[in-house]
């Protein structure tokens, strides 16, 4: 099971990663100058209302969003690992998605949020990265 603490310590260790504070809801976020690649996500009035009309609850415990490639990735994280990655209608065609984090190990939070990190790096900073892993 993974937290807060895993979810900080996996995106700082990523080059040029900060944290931030999300601006509309206090929380924390993770963020290259490119834009967020993870965020800490609550639910708001609406996605509960609309989660509600679909006969679905937001999940207890702490839940993360995160970047992806595309709108394919998504699906196919989705249709893979539905126990523990999720979709409300906010964000209905973004690249992004929900995760548990009481539902994920620190390994697989560890791919998703560098994968997440993967999908906003300026290019030239992935490459090194990658390159210096022997992943290019």
């Amino acid at each position: 099971m993974a937290n807060i603490d895993d979810v900080r310590a996996i995106a700082l260790a990523l080059p040029e990663a900060e944290e931030s504070v999300s601006g509309h809801t206090g929380d924390a976020a993770w963020r290259l100058k490119s834009g967020q690649f993870a965020w800490l996500r609550g639910p708001s009035a609406t996605d509960l209302r609309q989660l509600a009309e679909l006969g679905r609850d937001w999940p207890a415990g702490t839940v993360l969003a995160v970047r992806v490639a595309d709108l394919e990735e998504k699906d196919a994280l989705l249709a893979a690992e539905p126990d523990v990655l999720f979709t409300i209608p906010h964000f209905d065609g973004y690249p992004g998605l929900l995760l548990r984090l009481d539902g994920i190990d620190r390994d697989r939070l560890t791919e998703i949020v560098t994968d997440a990190w993967l999908a906003r790096a300026p290019s030239r900073v992935a490459k090194k990265w990658l390159a210096e892993r022997g992943l290019e």
